[in-house]
């Protein structure tokens, strides 16, 4: 793992480079799947999530589209404090992994040229997300039982 050290002159260097590095850099880092952490030159602290953060807002300053809209924003801000917050991290790691994961899986067949339409890969793709958010819903929330007496 890279170890990227943070002077207060706001500098971030690379230790294994023997080098300083810009946010730019770090983000060339996290696109090539490499791991790292940024700690504070003089106390230690681990500082990745903050950089980490920086890099998003910057991503979303000079984007034309957002990914994280202000209504996805607002929404995150209000699991901050609730009892919900770490079950809210968990989904949302385990769904934008398997987007991720979907992501490929459709590039793959795009690949193969199967017979299989862009729509009908989006289609299948939603599908399973649904799939996977009721199947975390339940484990989450526990399965709501079935009033007998309206069947």
């Amino acid at each position: 793992m890279r170890t990227l050290k943070k002077y207060p002159n706001r500098r971030l260097y690379d230790t294994s480079q023997s080098c300083y590095v810009t946010i730019d850099n770090v983000r060339e880092l996290v696109m090539s799947h490499e791991r790292f952490r940024v700690l504070d030159s003089k106390s230690g602290e681990d500082l990745t999530r903050s950089i980490l953060l920086q890099i998003i807002m910057e991503q979303e300053n000079d984007a034309g589209e957002h990914v994280l809209t202000n209504e996805v924003l607002q929404q995150l801000i209000r699991f901050y404090g609730s009892g919900m917050q770490n079950s809210m991290a968990h989904f949302l790691e385990q769904s934008v992994s398997f987007f991720l994961n979907q992501q490929d899986v459709m590039r793959d067949q795009m690949r193969t040229v199967i017979d299989v339409t862009p729509i009908g890969m989006l289609k299948k793709m939603t599908e399973d997300n649904m799939e996977l958010w009721e199947s975390m819903a339940k484990t989450m929330l526990g399965t709501p039982k079935k009033d007998s007496t309206k069947e």
